[in-house]
């Protein structure tokens, strides 16, 4: 996938911490998700149960410092306290928002051979993904890295469940190869959200199933990873 010149990274995305599985790093996604896809009046502050979770995982004995890290950058964000997303750029330049951590998906290249996954978000107006985000809308890309192409059907399809904590938006929408993004490999889907301006909170999650010609599909599922940035 090429990224225009002018586009401002921030942050790169950390490799997995050697010794710390990413399901340490994942574990506290399911609060980011239920607070995002819930059945509850998201105006009553859902955030705060996210803010709990984190803070409770924070205090545990012995967390690893990159852990902790990632904990605090959660809480600075959701709480407005200290940021935690990349700042909009000056002369129309995008933003590239990458996921706070990488994935991994258990099989996704072969029997034994694991994927690492890896999600970003680009806040609009951008030209990627195609046809890409306008004004008050966010793109997210996911790419299952060593990984061949995106097979036609997606029986347990990869989903970005977003919340937008400033205007009250929410949504889980399916990530889809309609934007043709590395159609040789490796496999690329990305969605386009309406999450209008304000900070948006996402987690990316599910399954991916790959063809390569000639070969039966792979179908594997991926830890969740979160996002945190602002849309304009």
């Amino acid at each position: 996938m090429a990224v225009p010149a002018q586009a401002n990274a921030q942050p790169t995305p950390p490799p997995v911490p050697e010794g710390i599985p990413v399901e340490m790093l994942a574990s506290f996604a399911p609060a980011i998700i239920g607070a995002a896809a819930g059945t509850e009046d998201i105006a009553a502050g859902p955030q705060d149960a996210i803010l709990d979770q984190a803070r409770i995982l924070l205090e545990s004995p012995g967390i690893p410092p990159e852990l902790k890290s990632t904990l605090e950058r959660v809480i600075t964000f959701l709480d407005g306290s200290g940021g935690g997303g990349p700042e909009i750029p000056q002369e129309n330049a995008p933003v590239i928002a990458q996921f706070l951590y990488p994935t991994i998906g258990k099989g996704c290249i072969g029997e034994g051979a694991d994927s690492v996954g890896t999600a970003l978000a680009v806040p609009g107006p951008a030209q990627l993904p195609p046809p890409g985000p306008k004004a008050g809308q966010a793109g997210f890309v996911f790419t299952a890295l060593g990984t061949s192409s995106v097979a036609a059907e997606q029986p347990e399809p990869l989903t970005v469940t977003w919340i937008n904590l400033d205007n009250q938006r929410r949504a889980t929408q399916n990530l889809t190869n309609e934007a043709k993004i590395n159609p040789d490999g490796p496999a690329t889907l990305s969605a386009i959200a309406d999450t209008g301006p304000g900070r948006v909170l996402a987690v990316v999650s599910g399954g991916l199933t790959t063809q390569k010609e000639g070969a039966a599909p792979i179908t594997c599922s991926f830890l969740p990873t979160v996002g945190m940035f602002q849309v304009a």
